[in-house]
């Protein structure tokens, strides 16, 4: 396994290329064992019309796709939000080893918030899991979205 070398930065110019496409900006990262970067997406749901289209479910599809297995076994991802319910238990389902996100998400998280997902007997698999990664960068960039849309 290489050195840890942080892709936030990565996943926090995905949210900013989703929050021009007028998506709530989110960004995710996943990361081989080797450090590679496997796949970056930001939140698409609008554009694709599709309640599904998070961040993290969009990377881990198409890292997926990259490495031709469902599992991400090693693999870290990096999310600018707290992960919903539904984005933790696809994380838990592809089996990733490291969670990283940076801001908190009261209101709709599933990992520190809300359900905690990972803390249920349900869970097959519980990654590592790492907050507050550059999470006043990744909770400014929300807090403008949000203010210029209330403006």
């Amino acid at each position: 396994m290489s050195p840890f070398r942080s892709h936030m930065d990565l996943a926090l110019s995905q949210a900013r290329a989703a929050a021009a496409r007028g998506e709530v900006p989110v960004g995710a990262v996943v990361v081989a064992p080797d450090g590679r970067v496997l796949a970056a997406e930001g939140n698409r749901g609008r554009e694709r019309a599709d309640p599904t289209a998070h961040a993290e479910m969009l990377a881990i599809r198409a890292a997926c796709a990259a490495l031709g297995s469902e599992r991400l076994t090693g693999c870290a991802l990096y999310v600018t939000l707290e992960p919903c319910p539904m984005c933790a238990a696809a994380i838990g389902a592809a089996r990733i080893a490291r969670l990283y996100y940076g801001a908190a998400d009261p209101k709709s998280g599933g990992v520190a918030q809300g359900p905690r997902i990972f803390g249920h007997p349900q869970s097959h698999h519980v990654p590592e899991v790492y907050d507050g990664l550059a999470a006043e960068d990744c909770a400014a960039l929300l807090r403008r979205f949000f203010a210029e849309r209330r403006g």
